[in-house]
Order: C-alpha cells, then structure tokens, then sequence
C-alpha cells in the first residue's frame, strides 16, 4: 500500500529509520550528484522527513547540504550515546558524524548539527558501519583499503587502516555478536572477514569463488549469531552459515535480478530481509529452515534501486506482523518512496 512520495534535490542512494526510540518517525535519505565539465564536482545533501503511515504523514523538516554521499548510517541503539547520531561516508574521502537536535519546543521535527569530521583517504569513502557499542566506525575505501575509526566523545582517530581488496570496497559490517570482526566486500568479487584484535587486523577467512561479480552489501542476521546474508552485482542474494564460510548454506542462494545493492532484515521478524535490486525493483525475501523464498516484490521505481529501510514502529506484539514500513529510493528520477508491503508474513 503507497503512504507517499517526494523527489529529492539530488540522485537518492540511501535511506535509513532512527531506531531510538522517540525518533523512530525521522527519515533520513541521503544524495550523491556529479556535476561534469571542466571541474567536475560530487555534490550532495541529508534530509529528514517525519513519517507516520497511519496518520499519511510524510513532512520533510531538515535539509543540509554536503558532499556527495554513498552512504549514512544512525548509531546503534544501546551503544556508548543513546542520543542519535547520523554517520555519512562521503566522495571527499571523510567521514561526518551529525547529531539530531531536537526542537526546544518539544514538537516533532529537528536539525542536523556536525559534531565531528575527518579526512579518511585521498580516496572515496563508500560504505560505512558502526559497531555495537558505537565506539568505532568501520569505513570502506574506493582503493580497496578499510580504515576502523574509533569515535569518543566527538573525536574521531583512524585506529587502523589496511589494504583489504584490489578494487572498490562496497560492503563492510561489523559482526553484532563477535564485534571484534569485521566482514568487507568488494568489486574483486572476494568476500573478507577480519579480526580486528591484531595489527594489521589478520584475515579470518575469504570466499573468492561464489560471487561471480562484485559484492555489493553485507548484513549479519541480528537473531541467528551463525547466519549472515550478502548481495551481489551477479543478482544473487547468499545466505552463509559463518562456521563454515568456504560456501554459502544455500548452494543455488536466491536469484533476485538487477544486482542486489542493499539488503536490511526486519527489525521485529526473524528471517524476512528487504533488498534493492538495482534494475529490478525491490524485493522482500522470508528466510526459514536455511533457505530462502521471494514472497513480494516492489517495482514503483523508474531509476536504480539503492536505498531500502524498515521503519522500526512502535506497536503491540500482535500488531507486528501486519503492519510493516519501508521507505525506498531511487538513484537518477530522485524518487524517494513509503510503502506498507502487502505481505507481512514472516517467520517468527
């Protein structure tokens, strides 16, 4: 069921749901724009909507202007700040973190402020995580390198920095249950995992064989610590049982066309992980018994399919299943879109 849909001032790549818990109803969705000629230049820009599909509320309050971002991402609820902060890996090679302000008069709405930035790499930062407590920030470089930067009390330092893959690195995560590692994908088609306790950090493993083209994202299933799932320009979504990594769990994994650029699991339901598909739509695929079934598709978008968020709404448990929110945007027609999917069933 469509709620709303804007366009924003630039082409869409990202969208991402405050968790904490009073900012649930904020949206962030982040742009990356080149701007060609004789002086190229990668503009960009955050805005904040407030959002509640009940009511039809879709309010754009905030907009700050930036460079060209490739991804943003809220600090995780539970960490060393409980107030909410929004990470943007950007072209110019830095790593921002913003902090929501919220309005004095205590109505919904706010602003973004920065609190801290700093210069990664002469390169591009493309694609960024935070670990669970929120005190480093994992940060993938379009030379192939990984820089762990830790955050405290404003600051940001590089701790560590290292040469993890031989072309653009698009995916790094933070494993939620072993925080000490760190899995990172690539354009070499290679599938890395790294323990951050030595330095340089030492490989824990790499899977160089079942990716037939670049590995775009990566996400831990927060409800089973042995479970991850990765996406892949070669239109697969693999599902992996990390204590044994040499090959994905499903051998044939799911075939979800377009390339899967982003996928996000249901912050509620155990085993249903929404993906953007590239040319191909959105997807939402229900993960049950080590397999993995495509059960809804969304294709309202005319332009690449980047960014994909599940709102995390404040509901009784019966109302959990049945009442799902996503935002979802597109790269050049600038869409930005909120929809309730049609089939809300997964598996609890």
């Amino acid at each position: 069921m469509e709620v709303a849909h804007c366009y924003l001032d630039g082409n869409a790549d990202a969208v991402e749901f405050c968790p904490h818990d009073l900012h649930r109803h904020v949206l962030a969705a982040a742009t990356y724009t080149l701007q060609e000629g004789d002086r190229p230049s990668r503009s960009g820009s955050i805005s904040l909507f407030d959002v509640d599909a009940d009511d039809g509320r879709f309010d754009l309050f905030h907009r700050v202007e930036t460079a060209g971002i490739f991804d943003i991402k809220w600090n995780p609820v539970g960490g060393a700040v409980d107030r909410p902060m929004l990470a943007q890996a950007d072209a110019d090679g830095c790593l921002r973190i913003h902090d929501l302000e919220c309005s004095s008069d205590g109505e919904k709405g706010g602003v973004l402020r920065e609190i801290s930035g700093e210069k990664i790499s002469s390169s591009m930062c493309l694609c960024l995580d935070w670990n669970p407590s929120a005190t480093s920030i994992s940060v993938g470089l379009s030379n192939g390198s990984v820089s762990i930067v830790s955050f405290s009390e404003s600051q940001l330092d590089v701790s560590q920095e290292w040469k993890a893959h031989d072309f653009e690195l698009w995916a790094t995560s933070f494993d939620m249950h072993q925080p000490q590692l760190v899995y990172t994908g690539s354009d070499d088609c290679k599938f890395s995992c790294w323990d951050l306790r030595d330095s340089p950090p030492n490989m824990a493993f790499q899977n160089s064989k079942a990716h037939k083209m670049g590995v775009c994202c990566i996400a831990k299933c927060p409800s089973n610590p042995n479970t991850l799932v990765t996406g892949s320009y070669d239109e697969y979504l693999r599902l992996w049982d990390v204590r044994s990594i040499s090959k994905p769990v499903n051998e044939t994994s799911i075939h979800l066309g377009g390339g899967v650029w982003r996928v996000k699991h249901h912050p509620y339901i155990p085993g249903l992980v929404l993906a953007a598909c590239m040319h191909n739509g959105f997807a939402i695929v229900k993960i049950e018994d080590d397999k993995g079934e495509l059960i809804e598709t969304y294709g309202k978008h005319g332009s690449l399919a980047y960014g994909a968020d599940w709102q995390r709404r404040e509901l009784a448990q019966e109302d959990k299943q049945k009442s799902n929110v996503v935002a979802t945007c597109s790269f050049y027609d600038r869409l930005l879109r909120v929809w309730m999917p049609g089939n809300n069933k997964g598996h609890c």
